[in-house]
């Protein structure tokens, strides 16, 4: 390869272009390398830059994903007498059937971690959704079911967490982004199990509460 074919190497041009990128969602080594590449070698420019914004870069280089959060709301208060910034990375509420998904999801990933295989974690639909049916009453209709479960996957790739993968007419199968580490982290594991209990009554009531509605219609 002559030198003139060889791939331009990251420069400063790039910081715009990386800035955007982490404005607009994670940036994963997978998804763009000399995207990644400029946000490595230009790491401490974007620090910089987005710190004015009052926000802060996280970068993990062995799992390959990279997003910016905001700073603690003290630290974006430069002085008593000025003002707050106001919040650039919007905080999004989740309910609760997806909070509950991504949990399970998450310990999913940490399982797979231990059995030190592939360091992809691909799952099919069916097995989303024996996830989260052990929780439910045996009665569930398994329509509805499987269509409330699209319904928050569909949420969960919205939020960068699943990625819908490639497939040639057979099930559909997705990813579980490993960026989910860093918003469901293993202190947080530790208190699952202790969790589970209020998240099974919590979907039961619920079910309970649809079945007595559709009653009444």
């Amino acid at each position: 390869m002559t030198e003139e074919q060889q791939p331009s190497s990251p420069g400063r041009g790039d910081l715009p272009a990386v800035a955007i990128a982490l404005l607009k969602g994670v940036v994963y080594r997978d998804g763009n390398e000399h995207l990644w590449a400029a946000l490595l070698e230009l790491q401490a420019q974007v620090r910089d830059y987005v710190v004015v914004l009052g926000l802060e870069l996280i970068v993990d280089e062995a799992e390959g994903y990279a997003f910016v959060k905001s700073r603690p709301e003290h630290d974006t208060q430069v002085a008593e007498d000025e003002p707050r910034l106001p919040r650039l990375v919007v905080r999004r509420p989740l309910s609760f059937p997806v909070s509950l998904l991504l949990a399970l999801l998450r310990k999913k990933l940490a399982e797979w971690d231990a059995g030190g295989g592939d360091t992809r974690l691909v799952l099919a639909r069916e097995d989303i959704v024996e996830l989260v049916r052990v929780f439910l009453p045996a009665s569930t209709n398994e329509a509805r079911l499987v269509d409330q479960i699209d319904t928050h996957v569909n949420k969960i790739i919205e939020l960068g967490f699943l990625r819908r993968m490639k497939t040639t007419g057979g099930p559909p199968s997705f990813e579980v982004r490993r960026v989910l580490k860093a918003f469901v982290d293993a202190q947080w594991l530790l208190d699952f199990d202790a969790r589970l209990a209020g998240y099974r009554a919590h979907l039961q009531n619920s079910t309970v509460l649809d079945q007595g509605e559709s009653r009444d219609e």
